[in-house]
């Protein structure tokens, strides 16, 4: 018997189809909503391969509300959604300002209204580590103050927010939480499904994962003159399915009447900070492939470093991140090996 339906948008990307797996392996029905702007299709089936159901699908970008609403109307019993759509790339949002502020908060507003509209209540907002900016402290909690972002990819996450937060002030019958994630790499163990970006990747991993097949020359490290122990910048690294479980438990937090307030924030991380060369050295140990790479000057938008203090939702979610920095580089090698044979 379903545990209920959950609406996922952006539900055929990288967290999305790792969050939409566990879901269904958890007992609910899933409804999926993706433009497919930077994911494929063919993730519904492998969804299906690892599962044995079929999400239903929806192809539809949420800028067009009319067709949102439409897909409201079909599935008024949803208990919950968990929204990622939206375009994630900071160095491109640096270049597209317009585009992102445009793409990531109209539509943020457009699924609220939707929600608002059709009563529905429990609302998780993929957020971001990025919302902290350069944090003065570290690790970073919660309660460090939000400052001017670094990137409109990074001030539209801030917006985002105060738009989930305000609403939910307004009185209007709604409860959120945002998830403050780090950097999630990696890949479901079956390697059926993974990190795919279209065109030249902006994240670490993949980068990593496509020179060591050849399909890229070499990894550029942008810079290596940050003020950190090897001079390269540090993230906290998190496996994509420890990120995954932790929306399904956020989900849940609001749906069994547990939170505390209307509207919560937490950090999803590890609580350990690696830079960039002990990625590309946790990933060389994993596999076993010599990486060749090159520094380059810094990128535009970056921070110099950043890791989470998880000890908030630790205690209050129940979750916390299980896997290693060598099973996340191992899993991601093994997702990119699977997929190269598979397009053959």
């Amino acid at each position: 018997m379903s545990k209920g339906k959950i609406l996922v948008t952006g539900g055929t990307g990288y967290i999305g189809s790792h969050t939409t797996v566990e879901l269904i392996e958890q007992g609910y029905e899933v409804v999926i909503i993706d433009n497919l702007s930077n994911s494929q299709e063919f993730v519904i089936d492998r969804i299906e391969q690892i599962t044995g159901v079929r999400p239903k699908f929806y192809k539809l970008d949420l800028l067009d509300a009319e067709s949102l609403d439409q897909c409201f109307a079909e599935n008024t019993d949803l208990k919950g959604i968990i929204h990622f759509a939206a375009a994630k790339a900071v160095g491109e949002s640096v270049k597209k300002p317009l585009y992102y502020y445009r793409n990531n908060l109209q539509t943020m507003i457009n699924v609220l209204e939707a929600m608002i509209k059709y009563n529905l209540e429990n609302f998780v907002f993929s957020s971001s580590c990025t919302v902290y900016g350069q944090p003065d402290e570290l690790p970073v909690t919660e309660n460090a103050p939000v400052k001017t972002a670094e990137s409109p990819y990074g001030y539209t996450k801030q917006v985002n927010e105060n738009i989930l937060k305000d609403t939910i002030a307004s009185g209007a019958k709604l409860k959120g939480i945002a998830l403050r994630y780090f950097n999630p790499i990696g890949a479901h163990h079956s390697g059926l499904i993974g990190e795919l970006p279209i065109g030249v990747p902006a994240n670490l991993m993949p980068f990593i994962t496509q020179t060591a097949y050849g399909i890229r020359e070499q990894l550029s490290v942008f810079g290596d003159d940050y003020s950190t122990p090897d001079g390269s910048c540090i993230r906290d690294y998190i496996h994509v399915v420890d990120l995954a479980k932790a929306h399904i438990v956020a989900i849940e937090r609001m749906i069994d009447g547990k939170n505390k307030e209307a509207y919560e924030i937490f950090n999803i991380g590890t609580g350990n900070g690696f830079s960039v060369f002990e990625v590309i050295k946790s990933f060389e140990k994993s596999t076993g492939i010599k990486l060749h790479y090159k520094v380059v000057p810094r990128r535009a938008g970056d921070i110099e470093q950043i890791w989470a203090d998880t000890t908030i939702g630790n205690n209050e979610l129940g979750w916390k991140a299980e896997k290693s920095i060598d099973e996340m580089t191992l899993s991601a090698w093994k997702w990119e090996q699977n997929y190269r044979k598979s397009i053959q």
